[in-house]
């Protein structure tokens, strides 16, 4: 992502008079896992206790089923909804409303797929291994093919589960071979619907290794677990997220403050220091530990490859197995 860091700290930000409403809450669609999503709620309630947030969290695939249902019903319940995936958002950018950041320059035009969705979590994967269990670790995308580590050590989040996913395959497929996926279906991972449940596996040591989503280990290894995480040498798949306000949001300023809070370098410094986020900004402000931009390549998918989804999804799910 971005080259450098900067050295000042986090501005604060006032919000405008216009945001500051009697609207009082927000009700928030995520794809983010639960927990993490949880601080950075509390954090923002630090600067603004007078908004109460209701999150409603989903992996990918089933809250985009849940936003097209409730939409399609003149249902939807959202004020914010923030997605994993910026190709199935981009559909239905028609449900959302004309938004975008005070700071809105600063990000990065590359990530931006449509003026109405925004970057508010960029996320990136790492491969993590459970430390009390594992004496000669992986080192590499490439090292999870070998016999070693075979026979359900190695978990795995099957592709259809939301955005993120697809970006992992897309990498898989793109950068480390047509090949891959047949190698490292070879040692029998075993296969999770999320990387909530993966990563508790793994601390539990259930399974011992697994390529996961920084920020859902790093959270963990911080409180206590006995886990170790590195970005591979082959690159590390990066995943901004899709965050919009859709038209019929019924806290439509809260809403916007919500989401100008995580966008400013105040709210992405807190994701990327205390959750392990990466960021969509043109200038860093800081870095996730374990994190050198001078040494980790990050691989942002091209949207052109959207139109392979099912086709790519289908074929990993019969390499590995797994059935709908």
């Amino acid at each position: 992502m971005p080259p450098s860091p900067c050295r000042r700290g986090p501005p604060a930000r006032t919000p405008s008079a216009r945001l500051i409403s009697k609207e009082g809450k927000i009700v928030y669609y995520t794809a983010n896992f639960t927990e993490v999503e949880q601080e950075v709620i509390k954090a923002f309630n630090k600067r603004f206790p007078f908004v109460r947030i209701e999150m409603v969290r989903a992996p990918g695939g089933q809250l985009i089923t849940r936003i097209k249902t409730e939409a399609s019903a003149g249902k939807l319940a959202a004020d914010v909804i923030d997605h994993s995936d910026r190709g199935l958002m981009l559909e239905l950018q028609d449900l959302f409303q004309d938004y975008a950041p005070p700071n809105a320059a600063d990000y990065l035009p590359s990530v931006l797929v449509s003026p109405k969705l925004w970057p508010r979590v960029t996320l990136g994967w790492s491969i993590a291994y459970n430390s009390a269990l594992v004496k000669n670790p992986p080192k590499s995308w490439l090292d999870l093919t070998k016999p070693e580590y075979g026979n359900g050590q190695i978990g795995q989040v099957i592709a259809p589960s939301g955005g993120t996913t697809w970006t992992r395959i897309l990498f898989e497929r793109n950068i480390l071979g047509e090949d891959y996926w047949a190698k490292q279906a070879t040692t029998k991972p075993r296969l999770y619907p999320s990387g909530a449940p993966a990563s508790d596996a793994l601390v539990r040591g259930e399974i011992t290794i697994a390529p996961l989503l920084y920020n859902i280990v790093w959270t963990k290894k911080r409180d206590g677990a006995p886990l170790e995480i590195f970005f591979p040498p082959e690159g590390v798949p990066v995943n901004p997220y899709a965050a919009a306000v859709p038209k019929t949001a019924a806290n439509p300023n809260a809403a916007k403050l919500f989401l100008n809070w995580c966008l400013s370098e105040e709210g992405q410094t807190f994701m990327i220091k205390e959750l392990g986020n990466l960021t969509s900004l043109k200038t860093a402000p800081v870095y996730p530990e374990g994190f050198d931009p001078k040494v980790v390549k990050v691989w942002v998918p091209d949207m052109k490859d959207d139109h392979l989804r099912n086709v790519w999804v289908e074929e990993w799910n019969k390499i590995y197995g797994y059935r709908q």
